[in-house]
């Protein structure tokens, strides 16, 4: 069986997403990142980790969503098979990784961007991070508009939708451009997944276990 390592309100609630989207036997457990205990699983103290019965888990959001896909070809969850579609699938997923999630990182770990150890000095690298947030903001909201507005990639759902809508989560509090609520066509698509029952099923589950 899959077992899935997380951390509440991290990204490694979009590959619990995925696993049950996939309809694939699974079993999570809650833990912390920085623990002893934890660090012998992933010794760079990051979740999400999953566990296939290999020699060691398996590490990095992006790698085990589309991994998930892999396993379940008949939920559509992954690229579509054409070389343009695959294409498309991995540079959605590069951006998603590579540009989104590292943009909020001054933000929720200030003190890596900074030598500063006064308020003054921490709340202005936390405020460094809107305008690259408005931005990948911005990119994610084009990208569903022209997707057609209710899903990330060509139209359907996809893991990288798990992966989108856990991140962009993120910005809630954040002000103005810097957060998801400003952009229509990313509001539409928050709602529509916090009304899947999956998502739903998650979020209840991993608040639960805070």
């Amino acid at each position: 069986m899959l077992k899935l390592y997380y951390a509440p309100g991290t990204c490694a609630l979009a590959c619990w997403i995925a696993l049950e989207w996939a309809g694939l036997e699974h079993e999570v457990e809650k833990v912390d990142p920085h623990a002893e205990s934890y660090l012998k699983i992933n010794p760079l103290g990051l979740v999400p980790a999953l566990d296939i019965g290999a020699q060691r888990p398996y590490t990095q959001a992006d790698a085990i969503l589309q991994y998930v896909a892999h396993l379940a070809p008949a939920a559509k969850l992954g690229a579509v098979s054409d070389k343009e579609g695959v294409l498309e699938f991995t540079e959605t997923m590069s951006f998603l990784t590579g540009d989104f999630h590292p943009a909020f990182w001054p933000y929720f770990a200030p003190q890596r961007f900074t030598t500063e150890t006064s308020s003054s000095g921490i709340s202005a690298v936390k405020e460094s991070a809107y305008a690259r947030v408005a931005r990948v903001l911005e990119h994610l909201n084009n990208l569903i508009e022209t997707s057609g507005g209710l899903h990330v990639y060509r139209g359907r759902r996809s893991v990288a939708d798990a992966y989108a809508y856990i991140m962009t989560r993120w910005s809630t509090p954040m002000p103005g451009t810097a957060s998801w609520k400003n952009y229509k066509t990313l509001s539409q698509f928050m709602d529509t997944m916090s009304k899947d029952s999956s998502v739903h099923k998650v979020l209840k589950a991993s608040n639960n276990n805070q």
